[in-house]
């Protein structure tokens, strides 16, 4: 059995179908990771929600921004409207849509397999906290999608707060957690997210750094696959493997073993937006 984890597919199902050949994935007997970002941007959102849906219990998936962005959407949530350049028009109106939707809903923030020794995000962890307070966290905002989803989504976007405490609370504590969960990529040396910063590493402020190199980790020391940064490609650094290789720019998809230390493998993928167009 062969369990392998996926970077963001946003919308490019032709490419997934691809590298699920090339990889010769047997859902009968193999598993697979998808790091978030099933949706938009690409033109098969649609048909990724019903191909992943399909496999079942072979496939684990946590929710990324562009996922929370399509069930707010969908959920008329005044703080969230559709933008230009979503391809989201399909699934919302899909049939299926509603059983869909209410898949996607139940999908968890942050998943973590003791026994294969790997956990997953879509975005990033604060450096405060550890793997089981990350695991925590997810639990309270997945609990508020299966209570009062659309309290949540009235409530889930804005910049701040931006440092973590743990006497946070109300939807000031679930936006912070969505925030690292979904959005973050860096990190000041006081453990501040940055959230609006979406470029490569030459372009990180000064006094800035990615969220894995924060001296103060309290998750170091354990396997991490992440995705949510095309800017950066494939990196492997200090058991964080970021495996967003930019599919749905042109770059490519990324598949990387979890039961066996092999090197990712990459599909080329016609892409169809520019870099600036996100």
């Amino acid at each position: 059995m062969a369990t392998w984890a996926i970077g963001d597919l946003q919308g490019c199902h032709d490419d997934f179908l691809r590298l699920l050949d090339v990889l010769r994935f047997d859902p009968a007997r193999d598993r697979l990771w998808l790091a978030g970002d099933l949706v938009n941007r690409g033109p098969g959102s649609l048909k990724v929600l019903r191909s992943v849906r399909a496999l079942g219990s072979a496939v684990t998936t946590v929710l990324g921004n562009h996922d929370l962005h399509l069930l707010a959407v969908a959920a008329g949530a005044s703080s969230r409207k559709p933008r230009p350049k979503d391809t989201l028009d399909a699934v919302l109106a899909a049939p299926d849509r509603d059983e869909l939707l209410a898949w996607l809903r139940s999908q968890p923030l942050f998943h973590r397999d003791d026994a294969l020794g790997w956990s997953m995000v879509h975005a990033g962890l604060p450096p405060q906290w550890d793997l089981e307070t990350a695991a925590r966290c997810a639990r309270e905002v997945e609990h508020a999608l299966a209570t009062d989803a659309d309290a949540l989504f009235e409530h889930m976007y804005g910049d701040q707060p931006d440092a973590w405490s743990p006497g946070l609370t109300g939807y000031a504590r679930l936006r912070f957690i969505v925030n690292c969960l979904t959005r973050l990529r860096i990190v000041d040396a006081g453990g501040h997210l940055l959230i609006r910063f979406k470029g490569p590493f030459d372009e990180i402020p000064k006094g800035a750094m990615p969220w894995f190199r924060h001296p103060a980790r309290r998750s170091a020391g354990h396997r991490i696959v992440s995705g949510h940064w095309s800017a950066i490609g494939y990196v492997a650094e200090a058991g964080v493997h970021s495996i967003d290789t930019g599919c749905v720019w042109g770059g490519s998809l990324c598949a990387l073993r979890l039961d066996r230390d092999e090197p990712p493998v990459m599909l080329a993928c016609q892409g169809v937006l520019q870099p600036g167009d996100d």
